[in-house]
């Protein structure tokens, strides 16, 4: 973005990974005795993050690989699981379809973040993510898009040989976000070796996601206060090479923000995106 220098920014740490041997790997159940949950070490490296509203219009997908859209609700009520699925997955499914030009948009799951409801324990609720991080590789992405496909019923063998990608939809679930915003890293700008691939253990699996190390040539952005009838498109992954494929992010400690904000609480969706047989390359 030529217009990057004008923006206003904000000095605040983000969590990287630091270089190491052998690839991370996080656990998520019960590793056994003496085997640490994860591993890799995370440091806080200070950031010049950009306000990127005044270029929002500029902003794609394909070449930043995040964009802000405009795109207000029906739903209130984000603790209503039933409702969720029921109403707000084909919204998302809209939302993407008319900002992608997609074929088909297939919403998989989604997370609710909020860190007090989060350190209360309740149900279902999780913290915002501070290590920077982008959700799937280039084995996981196709890996879970094709399980995602079959368990619908759906050609998965003829879909993924065109053009596809994971698409996050992010958004607060009531007031602005002022607390733990997110910080989105311009794709063009991080070197393919500071995605680190890291094992996730599950049970009966292994998935991955990148970890990220800090480059000084990196360029992160962020969205102040985002509102209930906007959302923040995040790209983590594209079968195509050409175009922006893994986008880092993660949540930050705004130093502006004032001390009485309220906690932040965002909803993110995640979807299978097919586009058109001609957009294969």
């Amino acid at each position: 973005m030529s217009e990057t220098a004008q923006l206003a920014t904000v000095e605040a740490p983000l969590i990287f990974l630091r270089p190491m041997e052998g690839r991370p790997r996080i656990y998520l159940y019960d590793p056994p005795p003496g085997v640490p949950v994860r591993t890799g070490t995370y440091d806080p490296q200070s950031v010049s993050i950009a306000d990127a509203r005044p270029v929002a219009g500029s902003l794609s997908l394909d070449a930043h690989g995040f964009a802000l859209i405009h795109a207000p609700s029906a739903v209130k009520d984000f603790t209503d699981e039933a409702l969720i699925r029921r109403v707000y997955y084909p919204e998302v499914e809209r939302l993407i379809g008319e900002a992608t030009g997609a074929e088909l948009v297939v919403t998989f799951d989604h997370t609710i973040r909020n860190a007090a409801r989060a350190e209360r324990r309740e149900p279902g609720i999780r913290e915002p993510v501070g290590r920077t991080h982008n959700d799937f590789t280039l084995r996981s992405g196709p890996e879970r898009a094709r399980r995602e496909l079959e368990a619908r019923g759906l050609d998965a063998d003829r879909l993924l040989r065109q053009r596809f990608a994971i698409v996050n939809l992010w958004r607060t679930t009531g007031r602005p976000v002022e607390r733990w915003p997110l910080a989105l890293c311009d794709a063009r700008t991080i070197a393919p070796d500071e995605l680190v691939t890291t094992d996730l253990l599950y049970p009966d699996r292994v998935g991955e996601i990148h970890a990220v190390m800090y480059g000084p040539q990196q360029r992160w952005f962020y969205f102040p206060k985002v509102r209930a009838d906007e959302a923040i498109l995040i790209k983590v992954y594209d079968s195509r090479d050409d175009v922006a494929r893994f986008t880092a992010h993660g949540a930050f400690d705004d130093p502006a923000t004032r001390l009485d904000a309220p906690e932040r609480e965002s909803i993110e969706t995640r979807t299978v995106v097919i586009y058109p047989e001609e957009a294969a390359r």
